[in-house]
């Protein structure tokens, strides 16, 4: 068998030929191509608009279309799996996603071509719970802003929320969805002595130290809320204006997940306006922000690049997850990360 595994700016070839070596034992044989750019913006920018219009929105480089038709199998993380790719690819079986979200990847005509597609859960979750952790600890003690008041020489304590500083403990943190991610920051939070209460309509309690609420609950009831679900059509706008405006006046909201699951223009209006204290945020609706931004007037939230996920271990360490998730594959296990139901037809 052989697999194309296309890499980009963050999944270099050098991390996909270390990551799926071990499958050559197996007989699958490994080529990279590169999906370049020159400079990383343009991968997010490139990302981002896939993830808005799907993987027609962006072209791949036409050598690809020419060679794809010898592979049985192809994976990668961010570059588009367009219909056009897998309608030139006889031979392809499995369509393997380095990530959990597909949206580059045209499922449906993979589906009716009966090939299967895998993702990779959690295959970031660690990095994006400690960077959850982190944006929470940098917007309610001031520390970002604080760094740069003293870097422009002012030492001061007048900020937004100068009257309202909190400690985590026993204070109330609303988790919005409980897949890994979440998980790992309940688990990073109860060490700080927070009470942790969650929206998740499909999680099944176990036993976990939290507590199922609706979402109008965990709004209104939360110091910290904190979004981690899965981005869907359905879930466009998960969090609206009505319900940011059940926030209490002193409470955050932290988003390192999908910036579409929450009304974004009403973020900003209820930050401008002081409806509530701040918020902190790793994902926008347009990235890169553009310089009249009004994020960028706001002294309540803490911004950073979506970057949450993007630590070295994580990317390094992708492919090998999904590499092992292919092996059990090929020895017939179950519970494979199977997102369209087809199961491929490999053995070893």
């Amino acid at each position: 068998m052989k697999l194309l595994a296309i890499s980009d700016r963050y999944i270099p070839g050098r991390f996909m030929k270390d990551g799926l070596a071990s499958l050559s034992k197996y007989g699958i044989e490994t080529d990279v191509f590169p999906w370049e750019h020159a400079e990383l913006e343009e991968l997010q920018a490139a990302n981002l608009k896939i993830e808005l219009e799907g993987p027609d929105a962006v072209p791949l480089p036409e050598e690809l279309y020419g060679i794809v038709g010898q592979y049985d199998i192809i994976v990668a993380q961010f570059p588009p799996v367009p219909g056009r790719l897998i309608e030139s690819a006889p031979r392809l079986k499995l369509i393997g996603v380095l990530r959990a979200g597909v949206e580059n990847i045209d499922v449906k005509t993979a589906t009716q071509r009966n090939i299967a597609v895998f993702n990779t859960p959690g295959r970031n979750a660690r990095a994006v719970a400690e960077c959850t952790v982190g944006l929470i600890l940098a917007e309610i003690k001031n520390i970002a802003r604080a760094n740069i008041a003293l870097k422009q020489g002012r030492w001061t304590r007048d900020f937004p929320n100068q009257k309202e500083i909190p400690e985590l403990y026993d204070r109330t943190v609303g988790l919005v969805g409980f897949g890994m991610i979440a998980q790992l920051v309940a688990k990073f939070l109860d060490a700080f002595g927070a009470k942790i209460i969650v929206y998740d309509p499909f999680f099944q309690k176990g036993n976990e130290n939290i507590e199922l609420v609706d979402l109008e609950t965990l709004m209104q009831r939360s110091d910290i809320v904190s979004i981690h679900a899965r981005y869907l059509p359905e879930t466009h706008h998960l969090v609206k204006r009505e319900h940011l405006l059940m926030m209490k006046p002193t409470a955050i909201l932290v988003n390192t997940a999908r910036s579409g699951l929450v009304d974004e223009k009403a973020l900003i209006d209820v930050l401008t306006s002081r409806k509530i204290m701040g918020a902190a945020l790793d994902v926008f609706d347009e990235e890169p922000l553009k310089p009249d931004s009004p994020f960028l007037a706001l002294d309540n939230v803490t911004i950073v690049p979506h970057l949450a996920g993007s630590t070295i271990d994580a990317f390094r360490n992708t492919p090998k997850l999904f590499a092992a998730h292919l092996v059990r594959c090929l020895n017939g296990e179950k519970n494979l990360p199977i997102v369209n139901g087809i199961v491929p037809p490999l053995t070893r």
